[in-house]
Protein backbone atom coordinates (compact mmCIF):
# COMPACT_ATOMS: atom_id res chain seq x y z
CA UNK A 1 0.00 0.00 0.00
CA UNK A 2 1.70 3.58 -0.84
CA UNK A 3 -1.26 5.25 1.03
CA UNK A 4 0.62 7.64 3.72
CA UNK A 5 -2.13 9.38 5.56
CA UNK A 6 -5.14 11.32 5.12
CA UNK A 7 -5.42 14.81 4.84
CA UNK A 8 -7.81 17.93 5.38
CA UNK A 9 -7.78 19.98 2.28
CA UNK A 10 -8.49 22.92 3.93
CA UNK A 11 -6.40 23.38 7.25
CA UNK A 12 -3.75 20.69 6.25
CA UNK A 13 -4.21 18.58 9.56
CA UNK A 14 -2.97 14.80 9.36
CA UNK A 15 -5.11 11.72 9.49
CA UNK A 16 -4.81 8.38 9.86
CA UNK A 17 -5.62 6.93 6.87
CA UNK A 18 -6.40 3.04 8.29
CA UNK A 19 -9.04 4.33 10.28
CA UNK A 20 -12.80 5.15 9.45
CA UNK A 21 -13.17 8.73 8.96
CA UNK A 22 -15.67 11.67 7.58
CA UNK A 23 -14.50 15.14 7.45
CA UNK A 24 -11.34 16.72 9.53
CA UNK A 25 -11.75 16.28 13.11
CA UNK A 26 -11.08 20.17 13.16
CA UNK A 27 -12.54 22.24 10.32
CA UNK A 28 -15.04 19.58 9.02
CA UNK A 29 -13.54 20.57 5.39
CA UNK A 30 -12.89 16.59 3.18
CA UNK A 31 -9.97 14.75 3.91
CA UNK A 32 -7.65 14.01 1.01
CA UNK A 33 -5.70 10.78 0.54
CA UNK A 34 -2.18 10.96 0.39
CA UNK A 35 0.11 8.58 -1.37
CA UNK A 36 4.10 8.17 -1.35
CA UNK A 37 4.30 8.87 -5.17
CA UNK A 38 7.92 7.83 -5.32
CA UNK A 39 7.12 4.42 -4.35
CA UNK A 40 4.07 4.04 -6.50
CA UNK A 41 6.06 5.82 -9.69
CA UNK A 42 8.26 2.42 -9.18
CA UNK A 43 5.31 0.17 -10.53
CA UNK A 44 2.95 2.55 -11.56
CA UNK A 45 4.27 3.95 -15.51
CA UNK A 46 2.61 4.77 -18.57
CA UNK A 47 4.36 1.50 -20.12
CA UNK A 48 2.94 -0.97 -16.82
CA UNK A 49 -0.11 0.01 -17.97
CA UNK A 50 -0.05 -1.25 -21.73
CA UNK A 51 -0.53 -5.07 -20.28
CA UNK A 52 -2.93 -4.00 -17.23
CA UNK A 53 -6.86 -4.39 -16.81
CA UNK A 54 -8.39 -2.29 -18.62
CA UNK A 55 -10.87 -0.99 -15.65
CA UNK A 56 -10.10 1.66 -13.56
CA UNK A 57 -8.34 -0.68 -10.70
CA UNK A 58 -5.62 -1.12 -13.22
CA UNK A 59 -4.32 2.79 -11.59
CA UNK A 60 -4.00 0.35 -7.83
CA UNK A 61 -1.04 1.85 -6.78
CA UNK A 62 -2.82 5.46 -6.12
CA UNK A 63 -5.90 3.85 -5.17
CA UNK A 64 -6.64 3.02 -1.54
CA UNK A 65 -7.48 -0.50 -0.94
CA UNK A 66 -4.77 -2.70 0.67
CA UNK A 67 -6.18 -5.83 0.08
CA UNK A 68 -7.17 -6.72 -3.47
CA UNK A 69 -9.52 -9.41 -2.00
CA UNK A 70 -12.07 -6.08 -0.74
CA UNK A 71 -12.15 -4.57 -4.47
CA UNK A 72 -15.73 -4.23 -5.12
CA UNK A 73 -16.03 -4.08 -9.18
CA UNK A 74 -18.44 -4.24 -11.57
CA UNK A 75 -15.79 -3.31 -14.38
CA UNK A 76 -16.11 0.69 -13.79
CA UNK A 77 -13.54 2.86 -15.90
CA UNK A 78 -11.80 3.16 -19.27
CA UNK A 79 -14.65 5.21 -20.51
CA UNK A 80 -14.13 5.53 -24.18
CA UNK A 81 -13.28 9.43 -25.80
CA UNK A 82 -14.55 9.93 -28.57
CA UNK A 83 -14.07 12.40 -31.46
CA UNK A 84 -16.78 14.36 -32.67
CA UNK A 85 -15.99 15.85 -35.98
CA UNK A 86 -19.58 16.81 -37.09
CA UNK A 87 -20.29 18.07 -34.08
CA UNK A 88 -16.93 20.00 -34.00
CA UNK A 89 -17.99 21.25 -37.14
CA UNK A 90 -21.06 23.33 -35.88
CA UNK A 91 -19.04 25.27 -33.77
CA UNK A 92 -17.93 29.24 -35.14
CA UNK A 93 -14.32 27.96 -35.21
CA UNK A 94 -12.31 24.91 -35.36
CA UNK A 95 -11.50 22.81 -32.68
CA UNK A 96 -10.79 19.19 -31.96
CA UNK A 97 -14.05 18.36 -30.43
CA UNK A 98 -14.37 15.40 -27.46
CA UNK A 99 -16.71 13.42 -25.88
CA UNK A 100 -15.91 11.31 -22.37
CA UNK A 101 -18.84 9.22 -22.37
CA UNK A 102 -19.42 7.86 -18.84
CA UNK A 103 -22.32 6.47 -19.40
CA UNK A 104 -20.68 3.40 -20.23
CA UNK A 105 -20.08 3.10 -16.75
CA UNK A 106 -21.75 0.22 -14.81
CA UNK A 107 -25.42 1.81 -13.56
CA UNK A 108 -24.71 4.53 -16.43
CA UNK A 109 -23.15 6.80 -14.74
CA UNK A 110 -19.42 8.36 -13.46
CA UNK A 111 -20.73 7.96 -10.05
CA UNK A 112 -19.46 4.03 -10.53
CA UNK A 113 -16.26 5.14 -10.48
CA UNK A 114 -16.21 6.51 -7.18
CA UNK A 115 -18.70 4.14 -5.27
CA UNK A 116 -16.40 1.46 -6.31
CA UNK A 117 -13.46 3.14 -4.12
CA UNK A 118 -15.71 3.98 -1.48
CA UNK A 119 -17.45 0.79 -1.25
CA UNK A 120 -14.41 -1.65 -1.19
CA UNK A 121 -12.40 1.13 1.46
CA UNK A 122 -15.88 0.68 3.21
CA UNK A 123 -15.72 -3.15 3.24
CA UNK A 124 -12.06 -2.72 4.08
CA UNK A 125 -12.61 -1.15 7.00
CA UNK A 126 -15.68 -3.24 8.24
CA UNK A 127 -18.79 -0.83 7.54
CA UNK A 128 -21.90 -2.99 7.22
CA UNK A 129 -24.50 -0.10 6.99
CA UNK A 130 -23.90 2.63 4.41
CA UNK A 131 -26.62 5.80 3.96
CA UNK A 132 -25.95 8.61 1.07
CA UNK A 133 -28.10 11.67 -0.17
CA UNK A 134 -28.60 11.76 -3.37
CA UNK A 135 -30.02 13.92 -6.74
CA UNK A 136 -30.19 10.40 -8.32
CA UNK A 137 -27.17 8.12 -10.35
CA UNK A 138 -24.99 8.24 -7.17
CA UNK A 139 -28.02 6.60 -5.27
CA UNK A 140 -28.27 4.05 -8.23
CA UNK A 141 -24.14 3.34 -7.67
CA UNK A 142 -24.22 3.33 -4.45
CA UNK A 143 -27.42 0.20 -4.25
CA UNK A 144 -25.42 -1.58 -6.66
CA UNK A 145 -22.38 -1.90 -5.09
CA UNK A 146 -23.17 -1.64 -1.79
CA UNK A 147 -25.77 -5.12 -2.67
CA UNK A 148 -22.11 -6.74 -4.29
CA UNK A 149 -20.54 -5.94 -0.94
CA UNK A 150 -23.23 -7.57 1.33
CA UNK A 151 -23.86 -4.31 3.06
CA UNK A 152 -26.89 -2.59 3.55
CA UNK A 153 -27.87 0.47 1.31
CA UNK A 154 -29.78 3.28 2.44
CA UNK A 155 -30.63 6.14 0.30
CA UNK A 156 -32.63 9.61 0.69
CA UNK A 157 -33.58 11.14 -2.69
CA UNK A 158 -35.41 14.56 -3.39
CA UNK A 159 -39.26 13.23 -4.01
CA UNK A 160 -38.92 14.60 -8.17
CA UNK A 161 -35.93 12.63 -8.60
CA UNK A 162 -36.02 10.80 -12.46
CA UNK A 163 -38.53 7.74 -11.73
CA UNK A 164 -35.64 5.36 -13.59
CA UNK A 165 -33.16 5.84 -10.68
CA UNK A 166 -35.57 5.47 -7.80
CA UNK A 167 -36.58 2.48 -9.52
CA UNK A 168 -32.93 1.06 -10.12
CA UNK A 169 -32.62 1.25 -6.22
CA UNK A 170 -35.58 -0.42 -5.07
CA UNK A 171 -34.35 -2.88 -7.82
CA UNK A 172 -31.09 -3.66 -6.63
CA UNK A 173 -32.52 -3.95 -2.57
CA UNK A 174 -32.22 -0.69 -1.49
CA UNK A 175 -33.56 1.18 1.29
CA UNK A 176 -35.11 3.98 -0.36
CA UNK A 177 -37.20 7.18 1.11
CA UNK A 178 -37.77 10.15 -0.84
CA UNK A 179 -38.04 13.47 0.43
CA UNK A 180 -39.77 16.79 -0.56
CA UNK A 181 -36.83 19.20 -0.89
CA UNK A 182 -33.25 18.88 -2.30
CA UNK A 183 -30.41 17.14 -2.09
CA UNK A 184 -28.96 19.02 0.83
CA UNK A 185 -32.51 18.40 2.58
CA UNK A 186 -31.72 14.48 2.07
CA UNK A 187 -27.84 15.49 3.32
CA UNK A 188 -29.57 17.13 6.37
CA UNK A 189 -31.42 13.79 7.44
CA UNK A 190 -28.59 11.83 7.06
CA UNK A 191 -26.85 13.52 9.19
CA UNK A 192 -29.21 13.47 11.64
CA UNK A 193 -29.57 9.89 11.97
CA UNK A 194 -26.66 8.21 11.00
CA UNK A 195 -25.21 7.48 15.00
CA UNK A 196 -28.36 6.46 15.70
CA UNK A 197 -28.64 3.93 12.73
CA UNK A 198 -25.20 2.91 13.09
CA UNK A 199 -25.12 4.17 9.18
CA UNK A 200 -21.61 5.40 7.61
CA UNK A 201 -21.74 8.40 5.63
CA UNK A 202 -21.15 8.08 2.10
CA UNK A 203 -21.88 11.91 0.61
CA UNK A 204 -19.78 13.80 -1.96
CA UNK A 205 -16.80 14.66 -0.12
CA UNK A 206 -17.88 13.31 3.33
CA UNK A 207 -15.91 10.57 2.83
CA UNK A 208 -12.13 10.35 1.31
CA UNK A 209 -12.58 8.11 -1.06
CA UNK A 210 -15.35 8.90 -3.61
CA UNK A 211 -12.88 11.20 -5.34
CA UNK A 212 -10.51 8.57 -5.23
CA UNK A 213 -12.53 6.64 -7.73
CA UNK A 214 -13.44 9.55 -9.64
CA UNK A 215 -9.87 11.13 -10.36
CA UNK A 216 -9.63 8.17 -12.61
CA UNK A 217 -11.02 10.03 -14.90
CA UNK A 218 -7.93 12.07 -15.29
CA UNK A 219 -5.74 9.21 -15.41
CA UNK A 220 -7.77 7.86 -18.48
CA UNK A 221 -7.71 11.13 -20.56
CA UNK A 222 -3.28 11.14 -20.32
CA UNK A 223 -3.41 7.48 -21.48
CA UNK A 224 -6.00 8.21 -24.23
CA UNK A 225 -4.49 11.60 -25.11
CA UNK A 226 -1.26 10.10 -25.23
CA UNK A 227 -2.09 7.15 -27.84
CA UNK A 228 -3.75 9.97 -30.13
CA UNK A 229 -0.58 11.80 -30.06
CA UNK A 230 1.69 8.48 -30.84
CA UNK A 231 -1.03 7.58 -33.53
CA UNK A 232 -0.76 11.01 -35.22
CA UNK A 233 3.01 11.39 -34.67
CA UNK A 234 3.11 8.25 -36.87
CA UNK A 235 1.01 10.13 -39.93
CA UNK A 236 2.87 12.83 -42.73
CA UNK A 237 -0.14 14.53 -42.71
CA UNK A 238 0.56 18.32 -41.55
CA UNK A 239 -3.17 19.29 -40.51
CA UNK A 240 -2.84 16.20 -37.84
CA UNK A 241 0.31 17.10 -36.53
CA UNK A 242 -0.92 21.00 -35.85
CA UNK A 243 -3.48 19.30 -34.43
CA UNK A 244 -1.02 18.69 -31.11
CA UNK A 245 0.72 21.68 -31.44
CA UNK A 246 0.01 23.46 -28.16
CA UNK A 247 2.12 22.24 -25.12
CA UNK A 248 -1.11 20.94 -22.95
CA UNK A 249 -2.81 19.01 -25.81
CA UNK A 250 0.53 16.59 -26.25
CA UNK A 251 0.03 15.49 -22.96
CA UNK A 252 -3.69 16.62 -22.25
CA UNK A 253 -6.45 18.31 -23.15
CA UNK A 254 -6.65 22.21 -23.70
CA UNK A 255 -10.10 22.42 -22.23
CA UNK A 256 -11.97 20.11 -20.23
CA UNK A 257 -16.04 21.27 -19.39
CA UNK A 258 -17.34 19.42 -17.02
CA UNK A 259 -20.92 19.51 -15.31
CA UNK A 260 -20.62 20.37 -12.09
CA UNK A 261 -22.97 19.46 -9.02
CA UNK A 262 -20.97 18.45 -6.26
CA UNK A 263 -17.58 19.00 -8.49
CA UNK A 264 -16.42 15.10 -6.91
CA UNK A 265 -15.20 14.84 -10.49
CA UNK A 266 -13.55 18.24 -11.38
CA UNK A 267 -11.04 17.94 -7.81
CA UNK A 268 -10.39 14.25 -8.33
CA UNK A 269 -8.98 15.32 -12.01
CA UNK A 270 -7.44 17.76 -10.42
CA UNK A 271 -5.84 15.96 -8.02
CA UNK A 272 -4.82 13.35 -10.56
CA UNK A 273 -3.39 15.84 -12.47
CA UNK A 274 -0.99 16.69 -9.35
CA UNK A 275 -0.05 12.98 -8.83
CA UNK A 276 0.62 12.85 -12.36
CA UNK A 277 3.07 15.41 -12.41
CA UNK A 278 4.82 14.55 -9.45
CA UNK A 279 5.47 10.78 -10.76
CA UNK A 280 6.82 12.56 -13.61
CA UNK A 281 4.43 11.68 -16.16
CA UNK A 282 3.52 15.00 -17.33
CA UNK A 283 5.03 18.46 -16.46
CA UNK A 284 3.15 21.67 -15.01
CA UNK A 285 1.01 23.08 -17.75
CA UNK A 286 -2.91 21.99 -17.08
CA UNK A 287 -6.21 21.92 -18.93
CA UNK A 288 -8.10 24.88 -18.68
CA UNK A 289 -11.10 23.44 -15.93
CA UNK A 290 -14.38 24.82 -16.69
CA UNK A 291 -17.50 24.28 -14.20
CA UNK A 292 -20.72 24.42 -15.73
CA UNK A 293 -23.89 24.57 -14.23
CA UNK A 294 -27.84 25.22 -14.18
CA UNK A 295 -28.08 29.33 -14.83
CA UNK A 296 -31.50 28.45 -11.90
CA UNK A 297 -28.72 26.33 -9.79
CA UNK A 298 -25.55 27.95 -10.17
CA UNK A 299 -23.37 28.51 -6.39
CA UNK A 300 -20.04 27.97 -8.38
CA UNK A 301 -20.27 30.37 -11.06
CA UNK A 302 -21.60 32.66 -8.61
CA UNK A 303 -18.68 32.59 -6.44
CA UNK A 304 -16.31 32.36 -9.13
CA UNK A 305 -17.60 35.57 -10.90
CA UNK A 306 -17.55 37.26 -7.39
CA UNK A 307 -13.84 36.47 -6.31
CA UNK A 308 -15.31 34.15 -3.96
CA UNK A 309 -12.93 31.69 -2.42
CA UNK A 310 -16.41 29.97 -0.83
CA UNK A 311 -19.75 29.37 -2.04
CA UNK A 312 -22.92 30.61 -0.47
CA UNK A 313 -25.98 28.41 -1.01
CA UNK A 314 -28.07 28.79 -4.04
CA UNK A 315 -31.69 29.69 -3.02
CA UNK A 316 -34.58 28.44 -4.56
CA UNK A 317 -32.34 25.92 -6.60
CA UNK A 318 -34.26 24.07 -9.88
CA UNK A 319 -33.35 22.39 -13.01
CA UNK A 320 -34.05 19.68 -14.76
CA UNK A 321 -30.44 18.15 -15.05
CA UNK A 322 -31.06 16.83 -11.21
CA UNK A 323 -27.12 16.00 -10.81
CA UNK A 324 -26.75 19.79 -11.19
CA UNK A 325 -29.35 20.52 -8.98
CA UNK A 326 -26.83 21.05 -6.07
CA UNK A 327 -27.27 24.38 -4.20
CA UNK A 328 -24.43 23.98 -1.81
CA UNK A 329 -21.34 21.81 -1.52
CA UNK A 330 -19.05 21.00 0.77
CA UNK A 331 -15.84 20.71 -1.90
CA UNK A 332 -16.83 24.25 -3.09
CA UNK A 333 -13.30 25.93 -2.59
CA UNK A 334 -12.04 22.69 -4.09
CA UNK A 335 -13.82 23.53 -6.95
CA UNK A 336 -12.74 27.48 -7.14
CA UNK A 337 -9.11 26.96 -6.16
CA UNK A 338 -8.94 24.71 -9.46
CA UNK A 339 -10.73 26.69 -12.06
CA UNK A 340 -8.77 29.59 -10.98
CA UNK A 341 -5.25 27.89 -10.45
CA UNK A 342 -5.64 26.55 -14.43
CA UNK A 343 -7.16 29.44 -16.16
CA UNK A 344 -10.07 27.93 -16.20
CA UNK A 345 -13.72 30.00 -16.05
CA UNK A 346 -17.34 29.33 -14.77
CA UNK A 347 -20.50 29.24 -17.04
CA UNK A 348 -24.45 28.86 -16.96
CA UNK A 349 -26.67 27.39 -19.08
CA UNK A 350 -30.39 27.43 -19.24
CA UNK A 351 -32.63 24.03 -19.12
CA UNK A 352 -34.01 25.14 -22.35
CA UNK A 353 -30.26 25.22 -23.98
CA UNK A 354 -29.16 21.94 -22.28
CA UNK A 355 -32.36 19.86 -22.97
CA UNK A 356 -32.04 21.30 -27.07
CA UNK A 357 -28.03 19.81 -26.62
CA UNK A 358 -29.29 16.53 -26.15
CA UNK A 359 -30.84 16.14 -29.25
CA UNK A 360 -27.96 17.93 -31.08
CA UNK A 361 -25.34 15.70 -29.23
CA UNK A 362 -27.62 12.58 -30.42
CA UNK A 363 -28.09 13.58 -33.77
CA UNK A 364 -24.69 14.19 -35.00
CA UNK A 365 -22.90 11.42 -32.73
CA UNK A 366 -25.54 8.56 -31.79
CA UNK A 367 -24.63 9.61 -27.83
CA UNK A 368 -27.70 10.15 -25.85
CA UNK A 369 -26.49 12.09 -22.73
CA UNK A 370 -27.31 13.16 -19.76
CA UNK A 371 -28.52 16.61 -19.42
CA UNK A 372 -26.18 17.61 -17.09
CA UNK A 373 -23.58 16.15 -20.04
CA UNK A 374 -25.27 18.35 -22.35
CA UNK A 375 -25.25 21.23 -20.69
CA UNK A 376 -21.37 21.63 -21.93
CA UNK A 377 -22.17 22.02 -25.49
CA UNK A 378 -24.04 25.68 -24.92
CA UNK A 379 -21.48 26.05 -22.76
CA UNK A 380 -18.76 25.51 -25.10
CA UNK A 381 -20.64 27.86 -27.69
CA UNK A 382 -20.34 30.74 -25.15
CA UNK A 383 -16.43 30.40 -24.16
CA UNK A 384 -15.85 30.12 -28.07
CA UNK A 385 -18.07 33.69 -27.73
CA UNK A 386 -16.07 34.68 -25.02
CA UNK A 387 -12.69 34.30 -26.91
CA UNK A 388 -11.95 31.39 -23.81
CA UNK A 389 -11.46 28.56 -26.27
CA UNK A 390 -9.32 29.26 -29.10
CA UNK A 391 -8.88 27.99 -32.64
CA UNK A 392 -7.24 25.06 -32.51
CA UNK A 393 -7.94 24.01 -29.20
CA UNK A 394 -8.49 20.05 -27.78
CA UNK A 395 -11.61 20.17 -25.84
CA UNK A 396 -13.41 17.71 -23.81
CA UNK A 397 -17.30 17.25 -22.71
CA UNK A 398 -17.74 15.30 -19.98
CA UNK A 399 -21.34 12.89 -20.66
CA UNK A 400 -21.65 12.14 -16.97
CA UNK A 401 -24.44 9.99 -17.58
CA UNK A 402 -26.78 8.25 -19.75
CA UNK A 403 -30.00 10.17 -21.11
CA UNK A 404 -31.91 6.91 -20.25
CA UNK A 405 -31.86 8.01 -16.63
CA UNK A 406 -33.80 11.18 -17.44
CA UNK A 407 -36.76 10.16 -19.87
CA UNK A 408 -39.25 12.73 -18.03
CA UNK A 409 -37.06 15.62 -18.84
CA UNK A 410 -38.21 14.88 -22.77
CA UNK A 411 -41.72 14.52 -22.03
CA UNK A 412 -42.47 17.70 -23.87
CA UNK A 413 -40.41 17.49 -26.40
Amino acid sequence: MNVTHLECALCGLRHEANTLQNLCITCGKPLLVRYDLEKAAETLTPESLKTRESDLWRYREVLPVVDEANIVSLGEGMTPLFKTDRLAATLPIKVDLYIKDEGQNPTQSFKARGMTAAISMAKELGVTKLAVPSAGNAAGALAAYAVLAGMEANIFMPADTPRANIVECQQTGANVTLIDGLITDCGKIVAERKDEMGWFDVSTLKEPYRVEGKKTMGYELYEQFRDMRHETEGKSDEDSVSRLSSPVSRLLPDVILYPTGGGTGLIGMWKAFDEMEQMGWIGSERPRMVSVQSETCAPIVRAFHAGERFADEFENASTVASGLRVPKCIGDFLILDAIRASNGTAVTVTDAELTAAVAEIGALTGIFTAPEGAACLPALRKLIADGLVNEGDSVVIFNTGSGIKYLEAFEDQ
